[in-house]
């Protein structure tokens, strides 16, 4: 009992230094080029292409769609952009947020270390503040990786846990208790890199068999699905008593991750086998961390290409789902 609970401490508190880490990137980012990202986003939106780009781009940076969807619904609020200009960096931050998935699959995390050292040592040793900046950035960055490590870590024990095999059994045999299960995960944890994360983690686990994965790409894409509708939730809070038009964003960050969810599953045996397609050939356990993050890209682009053209039918159906208030009659 008492070791189990000294396991639960280590997931959570490798999840802390994950969640800590991206946050010390995503303000650092912003406070040494802030301004710079703010005037990119107001500016590069003439088109959806270019949104959408935009979009990608600074989440990619910032690693976290999250902290750009909120800045946009700011700029909404503030009247800095329109709503057909917002959409499509909303659907570029999907793509832009894979960013970590990918590292991840590539085994960055064998240089934490050295990103830690790097960015003390840049912070001690630049005055300026821009230098500092950089320096708490790749500190961030690094403190990201070793979460993922202590998390990772930490699971071998955990999943020898039989509950949680009994769940995770369930979850192989229905695909929404996976999906399920991928939306109760980021809406507690607020962050859908982290649980992605916890998933490739989860994943490379070996099953009884010790050759096999203990859940297997077919189990895994639902939870992955899962957490992509789990992270519109942000925007959603974010949105609250704000303008018609900031609802309207928060809605299509979820209409576009909803939807595409319930295609994926639909056509999930397809899916992953156009998965593995596109993946590296090797044993399941050396390759599925590799197979998730190109699920995770694959399902955002795949999305976006299918929306992208369609922006103004978004715009229409997000119209309708956050109608204008009517207007107040007059008193005679």
């Amino acid at each position: 009992m008492e070791q189990g609970f000294q396991v639960l401490l280590q997931v959570f508190g490798g999840l802390a230094l994950f969640l800590y880490g991206t946050d010390s990137l995503c303000r650092a980012v912003q406070q040494g080029a802030g301004r710079r990202l703010r005037s990119l986003l107001a500016r590069c939106t003439a088109n959806p292409v270019a949104g959408l780009l935009t979009g990608a781009a600074v989440t990619a940076v910032l690693q976290s769609s999250s902290a750009v969807t909120v800045m946009v619904i700011a700029f909404l609020a503030a009247g800095l952009l329109q709503l057909r200009q917002a959409v499509p960096v909303v659907f570029g931050a999907n793509i832009g947020t894979t960013v970590t998935a990918q590292l991840l699959a590539f085994r960055v995390e064998s240089w934490r270390y050295l990103l830690l050292f790097g960015g003390v040592l840049l912070c001690l040793a630049c005055k300026g503040w821009r230098g500092r900046c950089v320096g708490e950035g790749v500190f961030g960055f690094g403190l990201l990786f070793e979460g993922v490590t202590v998390m990772r870590s930490a699971m071998e024990p955990l999943l020898q846990s039989p509950l949680l095999r009994l769940e995770l059994a369930r979850v192989q045999q229905s695909p929404m208790h996976g999906l399920l299960a991928g939306v109760c995960m980021t809406l507690t944890v607020q962050s859908s890199s982290a649980t992605v994360a916890l998933l490739q983690s989860m994943a490379a686990q070996p099953g009884a068999d010790g050759v096999h994965s203990l859940l297997g790409l077919t189990a895994a894409i639902p939870i992955l699905l899962g957490d992509n509708i789990g992270t519109t939730v942000t925007a959603v809070l974010a949105s609250i008593g704000q303008s018609r038009d900031t609802k309207r964003a928060a809605a299509a960050h979820a209409l576009f991750n909803l939807t595409g969810a319930a295609a994926f599953c639909a056509l999930l045996p397809w899916y992953a086998g156009l998965v593995k397609m596109i993946s590296p050939k090797g044993p399941e356990l050396e390759v599925i961390a590799r197979q998730l993050a190109n699920a995770h890209t694959l399902f955002n682009l795949i999305c976006t290409a299918a929306w992208l053209p369609l922006t103004p039918l978004m715009v229409r159906l997000v119209c309708g789902l956050v109608p204008d208030r009517p207007p107040k009659a007059r008193n005679r």
